[in-house]
C-alpha cells in the first residue's frame, strides 16, 4: 500500500533530515583525506535516487547532480513514448554526465550524483571522472557507487504514482527493460541499501558503510 512507502508517506526534504553537513563529514571522513569524491545514487527508476541523492548531498554540504538534467530531449521524448534507449543514446548522456562529475573532482569537491548507472559498461564511464582511474582498480576510484534495492512490486507502483502526477517522463512500462539491465558485479564493490526504508536511513546506512570503506583504503593525511 502507498502508506507503507516511506517515499510516499512521508517525502523528505534537506531541511527536515536530522543530517548537518559539519557532524557528518566528520563522522564520514574521520582522520582520513578525500580530495574529492562523487558518490553516486543508482537503480532502476523510481527506487528513490533523486531523493535519497538530493538528501545526502544536502548531509554533506555537497552539490547535488541530477542524471535526467543530462537527458537530449529526443532521449526524453523516447523515454516518454515508452521506447527504451539504446547504448547510442546512452553514451553522449553518460559522457556529459562524466565531464560534469569529473569538473567537481577536479576541484576537490565532493558531489552526490542521481543516475541510474545500471551496467558496469555505463559505470566505467563515469568512474572515468576521476582522471587517475585505472579500469578495474574500482578500490581507489573516487567515483563510488550506492544501489537502492526494492522489489519490482513496490518499483512499480511509485513510477504508476509519479506518472500519474505528470512529475516524471518515464513510464512505469518501462521497468521491465530496466530490471533487465541491471547488472551488479560483486567486484565492484557497490555498496546496496534497502530502498524501502525511510530516505534519513538510507542516508545513515549509506554513511555507515562508506565510513568503515574509507578507513580501510584512504591514507591519513599526516
Amino acid at each position: 500500500m502507498a502508506g507503507s512507502d516511506p517515499l510516499v508517506a512521508r517525502p523528505v526534504s534537506n531541511q527536515e533530515s536530522e543530517w548537518t553537513s559539519s557532524s557528518v563529514l566528520t563522522d564520514l571522513l574521520g582522520n582520513f583525506w578525500v580530495a574529492g569524491l562523487a558518490i553516486v545514487i543508482m537503480g532502476v527508476s523510481g527506487c528513490g535516487k533523486s531523493t535519497v541523492a538530493a538528501l545526502l548531498a544536502g548531509a554533506l554540504g555537497c552539490s547535488f547532480i541530477e542524471a535526467d538534467d543530462y537527458h537530449s530531449q529526443a532521449n526524453k521524448a523516447k523515454m516518454s513514448n515508452g521506447i527504451p534507449l539504446s547504448d547510442a543514446d546512452r553514451v553522449p548522456w553518460l559522457e556529459s554526465l562524466r565531464d560534469a562529475i569529473g569538473d567537481r573532482l577536479d576541484r576537490g569537491e565532493d558531489v552526490a550524483v542521481s543516475c541510474s548507472a545500471l551496467q558496469l559498461k555505463y559505470r566505467e564511464i563515469l568512474r572515468a571522472a576521476d582522471r587517475s582511474y585505472n579500469p578495474g582498480d574500482y578500490v581507489t576510484c573516487r567515483v563510488k557507487f550506492v544501489c537502492l534495492r526494492a522489489s519490482a512490486e513496490v518499483i512499480t507502483e511509485r513510477m504508476q504514482r509519479r506518472s500519474d502526477e505528470g512529475k516524471h517522463f518515464m513510464p512505469a512500462s518501462l521497468l521491465q527493460s530496466q530490471l533487465d539491465l541491471l547488472q551488479i558485479n560483486d567486484a565492484e564493490g557497490i555498496t546496496e541499501v534497502d530502498a524501502t526504508v525511510r530516505p534519513d536511513d538510507i542516508v545513515r546506512d549509506t554513511i555507515a558503510q562508506f565510513r568503515e570503506k574509507l578507513a580501510s583504503t584512504v591514507p591519513p593525511c599526516f
